[in-house]
């Protein structure tokens, strides 16, 4: 476990950090109609952005972002987990007018949250953060964010997507 914040108040984070080189852990979250997704159900580069609740501005703002921005690069898929109800996330996908949004639901066994050590444990949320994964499952970039509610290095996150094989 380890500490950040959320909104100014210390949160505890469960689950151990991941790193750059080493072999993503796979992980069990659900999709919008219900059905399990795992690591391994995309394939090729994956930017995994993960935000506490879909239905904030920052949040929001992060998933359009990735999704606009990643659609430029070829062979790239990002997927969005938070803890937020696979149907409040279907509802956002309807609303947000991106077609090709993957909104990913952890709330059920925060399996994600504990392998990638994003779990929050005051809130069951999931603490803001991206990781990028190569064709071969291996990381190649982590954020993670001292303070949850901050944007994330977009740059950085994309920077690495586009040289990720």
């Amino acid at each position: 476990m380890h500490m950040a914040t959320f909104k100014g108040n210390p949160i505890t984070l469960q689950g151990a950090a991941v790193q750059v080189g080493q072999t993503a852990p796979d992980f069990q979250v659900l999709a919008n109609d219900l059905s399990p997704v795992t690591r391994d159900t995309y394939q090729g580069v994956r930017i995994i952005s993960v935000v506490p609740s879909i239905d904030t501005g920052v949040c929001d703002a992060q998933t359009r972002k990735f999704n606009e921005e990643a659609a430029k690069i070829e062979g790239v898929t990002v997927m969005t987990i938070s803890n937020d109800l696979p149907f409040a996330q279907r509802r956002w996908c309807a609303s947000s007018g991106l077609d090709q949004v993957v909104t990913l639901s952890d709330h059920r066994d925060l399996s994600f949250g504990t392998q990638y050590g994003v779990a929050i444990e005051e809130l069951r949320l999931l603490a803001r953060s991206v990781f990028v994964l190569d064709s071969n499952n291996e990381i190649t970039y982590v954020e993670y964010l001292e303070e949850s509610t901050d944007e994330v290095n977009f740059e950085a996150a994309l920077a690495a997507a586009r040289e990720a094989k």
